[in-house]
């Protein structure tokens, strides 16, 4: 079989990585296809270098910008690398814009698509992830869920008979990268001013919700430098330019300001950590996975696995309960007595991911 993958921004690389090994072991042809929405090198080159990915076959450049004009360059991008390669199977990761352009594009040729990490629901309208995958899933011939909650969302809106359970792809390369990582040199410090011997903290912050007004992204970044605790904030592009935008200074108190960092020193990071704040779908998981205590500055998650025991517990800013108190509260609380559960898989979802687009291409 020929499989086309379509990938384009950071989680996607990651999940790209299990897959791309499990085909070659199948000996099937593998075409990848980086639609360019990450082009910072911190956001991709180092993530196929750094987890051993085959180099994209094809490059579509198509940048940055609104989600509209960007998904239509990728669109009208894909439509003749799609017709000249003529795929078995297009499968698309995820829920951003490349997954739904990858999708569309697709369809419209008469492609079989497949959708990797299919089902998951935020219920949060405002979320453009939210609008991709829901989009992508109505619009693939097989959908290669993570969860067993999100095979019931699939089978709630219709479309259980075109599911898979397969578990999630990225449990396989978090295990892997702990693994290397357990495996290597003392971990690096994961921002300048962070001692690796101590107690820390890893943060993230990219959501257009909580980055795109003044008022809360400053009550997020006062909240993390009040914290007792050093905090390694891992600053997107997108953070440092509202945050240059709106005049805000983010190394200061606490906080600790270091760039994104590879995904395996991420995963090294995350493990001699105390400790998780974001607002990533990927990094609250990949918390649970390492067994570290996840706090979520959002009102909702598409990963309602990771709440249960409170290993990951959801921060409104913009709830009227929000304090700076209340915040340290839930950022330094201890891990949950019991330990993480499995709701993802047993670290071999990518030979899954396989047998089913075998089985389905029957």
């Amino acid at each position: 079989m020929r499989i086309l993958s379509v990938v384009g921004a950071r989680p996607q690389f990651v999940k790209l990585a299990p897959i791309a090994a499990a085909l070659a072991a199948a000996g099937h042809e593998h075409v990848i296809v980086h639609t360019g929405q990450h082009y910072d090198p911190q956001l991709s080159e180092v993530f196929f270098t750094g987890l051993g990915i085959p180099r994209p076959d094809e490059r579509l450049r198509a940048g940055s910008g609104g989600h509209g004009p960007q998904t239509g360059s990728m669109l009208a991008a894909l439509d003749p690398v799609l017709i000249r390669r003529a795929p078995d199977w297009v499968l698309v990761y995820g829920d951003t814009n490349s997954t739904l352009a990858g999708a569309l594009s697709a369809v419209k040729l008469h492609l079989p698509v497949a959708h990797l990490e299919a089902g998951l629901r935020s219920f949060n309208r405002r979320m453009p992830e939210e609008h991709n995958r829901v989009l992508t899933d109505h619009a693939a011939d097989l959908l290669l869920a993570p969860t067993a909650e999100a095979v019931r969302n699939l089978e709630r809106e219709g479309i259980g008979a075109r599911t898979a359970l397969v578990g999630d792809v990225m449990v396989d390369a978090c295990l892997s990268a702990r693994e290397r990582a357990r495996a290597g040199a003392a971990p690096e410090p994961p921002a300048p001013g962070i001692d690796a011997r101590a107690p820390y903290l890893v943060a993230t912050i990219h959501r257009a919700d909580n980055t795109d007004q003044r008022e809360r992204l400053a009550a997020i970044v006062d909240a993390l430098a009040a914290l007792p605790v050093p905090v390694a904030l891992l600053a997107h592009p997108r953070l440092r330019a509202r945050a240059t935008q709106f005049g805000l200074e983010l190394a200061r108190g606490s906080v600790r300001v270091g760039d994104p960092l590879p995904y395996a020193q991420m995963v090294a990071a995350v493990t001699g950590s105390a400790g998780v704040v974001t607002d990533s779908g990927g990094l609250q998981k990949e918390a649970y996975i390492l067994g570290r205590p996840c706090t979520t500055i959002r009102s909702e998650t598409e990963w309602p696995e990771t709440l249960a025991d409170g290993w990951n517990v959801l921060v409104d800013v913009a709830g009227p309960e929000f304090t700076g108190a209340a915040f340290a509260g839930a950022v330094l609380r201890p891990a949950p007595p019991a330990p993480p559960g499995e709701p993802f898989g047993d670290g071999r979802a990518a030979a899954r991911v396989v047998s089913e687009l075998e089985r389905a291409a029957r």
